[in-house]
């Protein structure tokens, strides 16, 4: 199979390095990234210089995944790839989309006979190199179109077809729902750690929690990696990136009538954290950095 490949960014970049290593045929582009269309060439893609020119070098059905920021750069895509497409060909979101705008691109786009998958992707920079978490939403037949793709991208057992359309980037936002509270409690949990009549050395606690702890998980890992660079996370200010995926989760289970206070604080607390000095926001900005590379603020004093 040759597909389309849109973005080659932070994920988008090793993501298509796992498909030309599964043997999967890319065509990639990529809007300013010049270097990274050189090193996927480089091994093995064809690179184009506009979205325009991805269809004509597909074989119908076309496939063509997106891995770009959620919004109008989807938008655009979608608008500048329609013209080219035809019945059967499909477009995959990979972005951290709102699942209503993904039922309405599905719908836009089912007019003229084209599907669309839009795919919540978790696992973070070291999850484009080693494998990803994939839940696709659309229709199956679709879905089951890109099983080569999807097995190619994916963790052994990582990804799953959760519904139709809409579905895959629901149950995305829900998982950074989630995600929020519980970087919220490392957080505060590190805080006070951090302010301790003791001289504890944070580094070393989340080393020994990682062994055996019910704490154990690889937001864990990734603390004590951050910590173990420099306890006191001097680098980092208090500010805490983020908040879309979080504000659509409150907004929706609000919609639903189902309580989510621990989200709902935790989002809060991201705010908050944009206005004080909290050692709490030092940690979550750490860890989101270690997962995603998500850019972060550096403290004005670093002493």
């Amino acid at each position: 199979m040759r597909l389309g490949f849109v973005g080659l960014g932070r994920l988008g970049k090793p993501m298509v390095f796992n498909l030309l290593k599964k043997g999967q045929g890319v065509v990639a582009y990529t809007p300013t990234n010049i270097q990274a269309l050189k090193e996927v060439e480089a091994k093995g893609a064809i690179t184009v210089r506009s979205i325009k020119d991805i269809p004509p070098k597909l074989t119908p059905p076309r496939v063509i995944y997106l891995e770009i920021p959620a919004g109008d750069p989807v938008e655009n895509a979608i608008k500048d790839l329609s013209p080219s497409l035809s019945s059967g060909d499909i477009i995959i979101d990979g972005g951290n989309s709102f699942f209503k705008d993904s039922v309405r691109r599905a719908n836009m786009l089912k007019e003229k006979g084209v599907y669309f998958l839009d795919v919540g992707t978790s696992g973070g920079i070291e999850g484009a190199e080693k494998g990803l978490c994939l839940m696709v939403g659309g229709d199956r037949s679709a879905f089951e179109k890109c099983i080569p793709i999807f097995d190619a991208l994916a963790a052994p057992g990582g990804y799953a077809y959760v519904g139709e359309s809409g579905a895959g980037h629901y149950v995305k936002m829900v998982h950074n729902g989630i995600l929020y509270a519980v970087l919220e409690a490392y957080g505060e949990g590190f805080a006070m750690l951090h302010s301790a009549p003791y001289k504890l050395k944070l580094d070393e606690i989340a080393y020994i929690w990682r062994n055996a702890s019910v704490l154990r998980s690889w937001l864990l890992d990734l603390a004590h990696r951050a910590l173990s660079k420099d306890s006191n996370l001097k680098e980092f200010a208090h500010y805490i990136g983020g908040g879309q995926t979080g504000t659509w989760a409150v907004e929706t289970a609000h919609e639903l009538g189902v309580p989510t206070p621990c989200i709902d604080l935790a989002l809060q607390m991201r705010l908050i954290s944009r206005l004080e000095e909290l050692f709490s926001g030092k940690i979550v900005a750490s860890i989101r950095y270690e997962f995603g590379g998500h850019e972060y603020k550096k403290a004005s004093n670093q002493n």
